[in-house]
């Protein structure tokens, strides 16, 4: 309705602008779109128990970022899409069977892959879960090219920062664009492991086409700071806290990036964030205890922050990648969780989780930003697949078999194989920059 309201003010001024003898039909005029107007808002109503999802550039506040046009009903005619993507929500849609489908790169192809996330050579027996296509509602996408893709990134640099799933997301767009070339050696790792240990940055450059893609270790995106207090209060004693109001320092700055894609979200549990005892930090103020989801607000608005202040929109694109499912039964990681034996996606809606609400937290901090940030909302999309992940097949050495695994050992059901899901991540990405540019197919260049 706030659409609704926004255009009713706007029409409402409307006929002051007119000559005075077209007033009486311009009056006739105004209640009949107003009427109109107030029956599609009513059709257009947001339901929600439905979780918000992707397709159109909408305006919230001062900012724009994608959702469908169920969440909003003022739209961004600007921002849209030319072709038939701009009235389609692409995240809206099903996994759907296909024999015939083939992934990107074959599996045990691609070098660049973490062995945890490569299940063909760590042996998986089945390959099911390569052969389902995402087919979204109403529309269709266009099949990825990789070196369309290539020449649309020439002599640009995308950054991926976030956690391991984003780390996941990056490796399966390396392998994609590296599978379309015919010299497959014009594709060089520039930034050794060990400075991926020590500063948390990868890089591979594509020599024919001067692009880099890179990945920065930022599971908070936020700074993780080492406390050297003494003061009790004021935190543990030289013990780590996480600083809510900076946003993670990286020898690589990335500001100025052409693609950035972030995206957060696992690590906000209460494992991993001490259950918010002495850990969350602001200024020279450590909490005592902080709530993990009121923590997160305050570093999404730290990120914000840093993304209207430190990026140009006039030359770099920001997006956010929504939270990654995970699918562990009978416990979660390190508690006896599993996933293995999975061999197809989720069929009964009854079965699909609740929206994540990490991404709510997202989505209402970024209707205050002035930056638009195109939001890639894969959460409902991965719901499904639970055959996806690694289970088992995540790396260990030998490779176990489910018959044999001990009961005690540690499955991987957060991460996905490689091929797989997050491909058509890559896939989606892919169709959303393509719109706004206008190359011709690709060639053998």
């Amino acid at each position: 309705m706030a659409g609704f309201k926004n255009l009713f003010f706007t029409l409402k001024e409307f006929p002051r602008t007119l000559q005075p003898l077209c007033r009486p039909r311009a009056h006739i005029l105004t209640v009949f779109l107003l009427l109109s107007l107030f029956l599609l808002s009513r059709s257009y109503s947001y339901d929600y128990d439905r979780p918000p999802s992707t397709a159109t550039a909408v305006t919230g506040a001062a900012s724009r970022f994608l959702l469908s046009s169920d969440a909003f009903s003022s739209v961004d005619a600007a921002a849209l899409p030319s072709n038939n993507l701009a009235s389609c929500d692409i995240f809206d849609g099903a996994w759907v069977l296909d024999h015939r489908a083939r992934p990107p790169y074959p599996p045990g192809s691609c070098p660049f892959l973490d062995d945890a996330f490569n299940c063909f050579k760590n042996r998986r027996p089945d390959s099911d879960y390569l052969e389902y296509q995402w087919k979204p509602h109403g529309c269709g996408i266009p099949r990825f090219d990789g070196l369309r893709m290539l020449r649309l990134l020439r002599g640009k640099r995308m950054v991926f920062v976030g956690d391991s799933l984003n780390r996941n997301m990056w490796q399966s767009l390396v392998c994609s664009l590296r599978q379309s070339l015919k010299d497959k050696t014009r594709v060089s790792l520039v930034s050794a492991r060990r400075e991926l240990r020590t500063q948390g940055l990868h890089s591979f450059r594509f020599k024919d086409y001067g692009c880099s893609i890179d990945f920065i270790k930022s599971p908070f995106l936020v700074q993780e700071w080492k406390n050297s207090s003494t003061d009790f209060k004021e935190g543990p004693p030289r013990g780590e806290t996480l600083r809510l109001d900076m946003m993670q320092t990286s020898k690589s700055q990335y500001h100025d990036a052409d693609i950035i894609i972030f995206n957060t979200g696992h690590w906000w549990n209460h494992h991993k964030t001490r259950n918010g005892r002495n850990y969350f930090q602001e200024g020279s103020h450590v909490y005592d205890r902080l709530d993990v989801k009121e923590a997160l607000n305050k570093a999404l608005k730290t990120w914000a922050k840093w993304i209207d202040s430190k990026v140009d929109s006039s030359r770099t694109r920001v997006f956010f990648t929504g939270f990654s499912s995970s699918h562990y039964r009978g416990g979660q990681w390190k508690s006896g969780g599993k996933c293995d034996g999975e061999r197809e996606p989720i069929r009964n809606e009854s079965y699909v989780g609740e929206y994540p609400w990490t991404m709510r937290i997202l989505e209402s901090v970024m209707t205050e930003m002035k930056t638009p940030v195109f939001y890639l909302n894969i959460s409902r999309m991965t719901e499904y697949r639970k055959d996806g992940h690694p289970s088992l097949y995540r790396g260990v050495s030998p490779p176990p078999s489910p018959l044999t695994a001990p009961r005690t050992m540690v499955q991987d059901c957060s991460h996905w194989c490689l091929p797989g899901i997050p491909d058509s991540w890559n896939h989606l990405l892919y169709s959303t920059l393509l719109p706004h540019h206008h190359l011709p197919a690709s060639s053998n260049d």
